[in-house]
């Protein structure tokens, strides 16, 4: 294995926690106290250690994979300063310390991955997803890589209805996939320009495009105001309010206070 150092703050098994809260993810594996995702065609293994983590096999085309996966991008320091100083949010650096939201590397899995949990409860979601990706995913090892555009493409919506997904959600995958829209192309726009072209396919709406931008590109003002559970977390501070209103005032740290006011809220 090799180390893969990371500055400022961290904690795997917080950042990680997401991928088994529901059962085992099957795209991102937990065992053994270790993460294993699949990268070009290999089991890669990541686990903690000091200064970082241990990655295996850790190369130029697996360490950006991590790097996303792992939310390394994101400043915590800064983001902790901050919540420091108001009084609603001041427990959240002591409390999850370390906590880096997990992004998904890949734009097309992050869609479909918001798609399957439109208006179900994530125990559900989970179990559709992993059924997608063992139906139409190839294992590498002991986790699966999520099924591609193509893959996709070519299944029938009554193959999708049949692992779970209402006939709609079956049909937006199926359109989504099948689109000309150039997913790549979006990490280059500005987060408005993200959200109307992906809000103009089927299916796609605006809780879509904003979890979108929060955990596959990562941008710091994302802010998931249609997103139920981050709803209540408001209410639970500041009684009814107007969610998407709300974000501005935890500028510039709207998508880091999302999912530490989710995790508070989701944490017994």
């Amino acid at each position: 294995m090799a180390l893969l150092r990371v500055e400022g703050p961290f904690d795997l098994a917080l950042t990680t926690a997401r991928f088994r809260a529901f059962g085992p993810d099957r795209a991102c594996l937990w065992e053994n106290g270790a993460l294993l995702r699949a990268v070009g065609g290999r089991e890669v293994r990541i686990a903690p250690a000091a200064g970082g983590v241990d990655v295996e096999p850790l190369d130029a085309e697996t360490e950006p994979v991590v790097r996303k996966l792992l939310g390394l991008e994101f400043e915590l320091e800064a983001f902790y300063a901050w919540a420091a100083r108001v009084p609603e949010l001041a427990d959240l650096p002591g409390r999850f310390h370390g906590f880096r939201p997990a992004l998904v590397p890949d734009a097309f899995e992050a869609l479909v991955v918001s798609i399957t949990a439109q208006q179900v409860s994530l125990a559900s979601a989970t179990a559709i997803r992993n059924r997608l990706i063992e139906r139409f995913g190839v294992r590498v090892g002991r986790a699966w890589a999520f099924p591609t555009r193509e893959r996709l493409a070519a299944a029938a919506p009554g193959e999708l209805a049949a692992l779970g997904f209402s006939a709609r959600k079956a049909e937006y995958v199926a359109g989504l996939a099948r689109s000309d829209l150039d997913l790549a192309a979006l990490a280059a726009l500005p987060d408005d320009a993200v959200k109307t072209r992906l809000t103009a396919l089927r299916g796609l709406g605006e809780w879509t495009a904003d979890w979108f931008l929060a955990r596959h590109l990562g941008r710091a003002g994302a802010w998931p105001a249609g997103d139920l559970a981050l709803r209540k977390a408001l209410v639970s501070l500041y009684g009814e309010v107007d969610v998407r209103a709300a974000g501005e005032r935890f500028a510039p740290f709207q998508n880091l206070t999302a999912h530490y006011l989710l995790a508070r809220y989701l944490t017994p």
